[in-house]
């Protein structure tokens, strides 16, 4: 086993919510009155934290701005939107399979705490995990703390340790605390933009993983 850590990323890599992430952007910034981002400015800042996600989307950092569309961004998603997302075929599988080979394994999301919470108890997977990391309780990706919190926490090395992820944020936040990374492609943002990263290679599943650790592990 060359790795003793698996960091998934959630949204866009264990869970398909891409959809429904776009429907409340855009329906928070309807409820502001605020310009509505396009639905491909949208998809590209899915990964960051709420916080820059909006400063990105919409040019200001100003607080008050931002916690207005936090809110009601929070409020869509949690309470009003009924896009449905659902766990990519095969993850729940694969990550159950990972544990009972006794690998250690954690989540680090540019999700805030309550949606990821919300989000393992729709699935049943928080059990599964060892320690997860949100933006809101640390920096956003692709600053390294979330990772090197996660690792610090469960007594690993970087280089003991994988990240997994569909975005270029996810590769960056590898990159810069000097873990191995893996990529996937289907979910945010095109595989092209993964690769500058130097992955040791990009998925086309989630159910892929468990092979792809496998042969990894003989090379």
């Amino acid at each position: 086993m060359k790795f003793k850590l698996i960091v998934f990323d959630w949204d866009g890599t264990l869970m398909d919510s891409e959809a429904r992430i776009v429907a409340c952007i855009r329906a928070a910034a309807t409820d502001l009155g605020l310009p509505i981002p396009s639905e491909e400015a949208s998809r590209n800042i899915i990964g960051l934290g709420l916080k820059e996600a909006v400063s990105s989307l919409f040019g200001s950092d100003e607080d008050h701005f931002v916690q207005r569309m936090v809110g009601a961004y929070r409020r869509h998603f949690l309470e009003g939107d009924n896009t449905p997302s659902a766990l990519f075929p095969g993850a729940a599988e694969t990550v159950r399979g990972l544990e009972a080979r006794g690998y250690l394994l954690a989540v680090a999301t540019g999700k805030g705490r309550q949606g990821l919470d919300h989000a393992l108890a729709e699935t049943g997977l928080a059990k599964a995990f060892h320690v997860t990391r949100c933006a809101d309780e640390t920096f956003s990706k692709p600053h390294p703390e979330m990772l090197l919190q996660i690792i610090s926490f469960l007594g690993v090395e970087p280089e003991e340790t994988l990240m997994i992820g569909d975005t270029e944020y996810d590769m960056e936040m590898a990159v810069n605390a000097a873990t191995h990374r893996l990529a996937v492609s289907y979910g945010v943002h095109a595989s092209e933009r993964l690769m500058r990263h130097r992955p040791l290679g990009c998925l086309d599943a989630i159910s892929e993983l468990e092979d792809w650790l496998v042969e990894y592990g003989n090379r």
